[in-house]
């Protein structure tokens, strides 16, 4: 009612009051949004429209403060600029990623790991995913500190892996072996053992043992693990003097656990909050080592989907001391056999890191069932090695101080008649249970959700809440 002295609601659902309210230059605020961006299908008329219209939010974004200064408004507007610019790229791909990736891999004769086709693709079509040089201005931050362009490489990908002919040629390439691993691969056949610092391996007899050495972190996973344990599963499955693989976790000196072995505490909480963790990690992790102790190596000239058996692999054994938690619960799901301390116990705290336990998801319901699977996942349901669901994962549970010794035992019996047909049992399960087009549909979810969960408040607040993790140092 006029001269009532009452003010007039405000409609926050008006994309003019987010800009107006965050000092933002509001004509060209209100123009950027009103230019919008709509696919014509055509690829090259697109790519310029899209390039146009991210470049066009990214210049609104950088006009407001720093994340960590920002008021609610300049908060909303940050949100509203994100979202748009986001769906246009889903939009954009889902009609070019095949032409997309086709130009970025000379159509299908090339192959190009994550780390560098996200980046190729920012030079290809400019604003779709992030340069180098807007990740690294990311790097330096807090996770709570950073807008999450790396949530646009999660995109792409998710996008990408969604086409079967890109996904299937963009699984392969993960597949292949690392070029640092077919370098040192000669070294490892004349020494029997090579120490890359964060990780190890070494030949004891038939096998190729692999091990993660973070002890600091109880052999944690994080970005400084990573590519070399992916390099050492590479030698070990490409060496020709051993038949089986092994993964254990090394010695640590923390005060509770002094003097023992520690399979895995997952990732590193502490890099994680910190911001230490980037998003491609997770896509690393999954697409290369992962998968590679379930499916084994490509070959440049062969298809590595099972219908075809194109890959080299080998048997894995897994070493369980004490705890697998989060990541090393998961790669229990990607093992042939696990030999596991009576006192050692699994978990997949997913719900209390705030992220998506890998590819635990689509494989924990084939060893516990969905409704065991699901309150792991979930709620935190924490799984003993020596009990009824534990040994649903684990296949061997032994006294701690046994473990090297059935390790041992197990090693023998895989490889006393040789393992000439393991290959073959290993290809036969994996295309009733998982065949490569469902994990490429999976990885196709999972690239996109994990991005989102990445960048979350809730993981933030789920690391404070749970980890105590603004105490801890680095």
């Amino acid at each position: 009612m006029e001269g009532s002295g009452k003010s007039k609601p405000v409609d926050h659902a008006d994309p003019k009051i987010y800009f107006e309210q965050a000092g933002l230059p509001i004509r060209w605020a209100v123009a950027w949004q009103k230019m919008g961006f709509r696919v014509s299908g055509n690829f090259k008329r697109d790519s310029a429209a899209g390039t146009k219209y991210w470049r066009g939010g990214a210049n609104l974004l950088a006009k407001l403060p720093n994340k960590s200064k920002r008021t609610a408004e300049q908060k909303s507007a940050a949100e509203l600029i994100l979202r748009d610019c986001r769906r246009a790229r889903e939009n954009f791909l889902q009609r070019h990623a095949q032409t997309v990736y086709d130009k970025l891999t000379k159509n299908l004769a090339k192959y190009v790991r994550v780390d560098d086709l996200v980046f190729d693709a920012a030079k290809l079509v400019p604003g779709l995913t992030p340069t180098h040089k807007e990740v690294n201005a990311e790097c330096p931050l807090m996770q709570s500190e950073k807008d999450g362009v790396e949530v646009d490489q999660g995109i792409f990908l998710s996008q990408v892996l969604a086409v079967p002919d890109a996904g299937m040629h963009l699984c392969k390439s993960m597949l292949l072996p690392k070029p640092e691993a077919i370098e040192r691969g000669a070294e490892f056949v004349k020494r029997g053992a090579i120490d890359f610092g964060p990780v190890k391996i070494e030949r004891r007899g038939k096998a190729a043992v692999v091990t993660v050495c973070n002890p600091r972190f109880l052999n944690a996973e994080d970005d400084d693990t990573l590519d070399d344990t992916e390099t050492a599963a590479d030698i070990a499955i490409l060496d020709p003097l051993s038949e089986i693989c092994i993964l254990r976790g090394d010695v640590v000196d923390h005060p509770k656990y002094r003097g023992r072995k520690i399979f895995s505490a997952g990732i590193n909480l502490t890099h994680l909050y910190r911001g230490k963790i980037p998003y491609l990690w997770y896509i690393r992790r999954d697409m290369g080592i992962v998968n590679k102790i379930l499916r084994g190596l490509a070959t440049s000239g062969a298809n590595p989907d099972e219908v075809y058996g194109g890959t080299h692999e080998k048997p894995w054994i897994a070493g369980v001391d004490v705890f697998a938690i989060g990541g090393g619960c998961q790669y229990l799901l990607a093992m042939d056999y696990v030999v596991a301390g009576s006192d050692a116990y699994m978990t997949l705290p997913a719900r209390k890191e705030g992220i998506i336990p890998g590819a635990a998801n689509l494989r924990l319901t084939r060893f516990v069932g969905a409704r065991a699977a699901r309150q792991a996942i979930t709620i935190g349901r924490r799984f003993e090695c020596d009990s009824p669901e534990g040994r649903m994962i684990c296949d061997l549970i032994v006294p701690p101080d046994q473990m090297d010794d059935a390790i041992a035992r197990v090693v023998d019996d895989f490889t006393g008649s040789g393992v000439v047909s393991a290959a073959g049992n290993r290809r036969a399960f994996r295309v009733g249970e998982e065949p490569l087009d469902t994990f490429r549909r999976y990885m196709a979810v999972y690239c996109r959700e994990q991005a989102y969960c990445h960048f979350s408040p809730a993981l933030i607040a789920n690391l404070e809440k749970y980890w105590n993790a603004a105490q801890r140092k680095l």
